[in-house]
């Protein structure tokens, strides 16, 4: 596994098909090394910071192996950071990463804690409504990781495994569980028994278990 690509952005106003919208989805690709603190890498920001950002959301990754589907949708090649991610990354996927997963990149600690949520941002970028909807119902959402250890990623970087249980909750069971989470109370007690799930996430499920 391993570390395609690198990306950073701070907010910016952002006009499409005639529309505004100050955020920090647009990022760019970084060449050498970025240092990751608890908040994220070096030179990244979010303009809402409800929704988006925080220590449980410090580094958005995306699987490079989901590009070509969506660019076979679309009909036209995607950019870097096409969904606004930090880390592009090979061979981790939402089927592979657990959320409590501990993995060493570069010279950080990082740990996964939910699943991406997409938003109307995602869908407004791509000038694409039903956006949303298609990412949620194919599963392809990228997931968030918070840093336990300071350091610094780089493209190309290795993504070592430190603790993995493939007995835990998956993103992909994560994401399904959450889709269906007023009918699963079961799934819900789930992922509110892992102590690394994220606090929005802990927060939301709550009120359905």
């Amino acid at each position: 596994m391993r570390v395609v690509s690198v990306q950073v952005g701070l907010p910016e106003e952002v006009e499409v098909a005639g529309k505004r919208k100050r955020t920090g989805f647009r990022k760019r690709p970084v060449a050498g090394p970025v240092a990751v603190g608890p908040l994220g890498p070096e030179g990244n920001g979010v303009a809402d910071t409800k929704h988006h950002g925080g220590p449980d959301k410090a580094i958005c990754c995306y699987p490079s192996e989901h590009y070509p589907y969506w660019e076979r949708l679309v009909g036209h090649p995607l950019p870097p950071a096409a969904f606004g991610e930090n880390l592009t990354t090979e061979g981790l996927t939402e089927e592979n990463a657990h959320i409590g997963d501990r993995f060493r990149i570069g010279t950080a600690v990082v740990q996964v804690t939910q699943p991406r949520q997409p938003c109307s941002t995602l869908a407004f970028v791509w000038n694409r409504p039903g956006l949303v909807k298609e990412v949620v119902e194919s599963g392809r959402t990228g997931f968030y990781l918070r840093v336990l250890e300071p350091g610094v990623v780089a493209p190309g970087d290795a993504i070592e495994v430190l603790e993995a249980d493939p007995a835990a909750c998956s993103i992909a069971e994560a994401n399904r569980i959450h889709g269906q989470r007023k009918r699963d109370p079961a799934g819900v007690r789930r992922l509110l028994a892992i102590p690394a799930l994220s606090a929005a996430w802990r927060e939301e499920l709550e009120r359905y278990a």
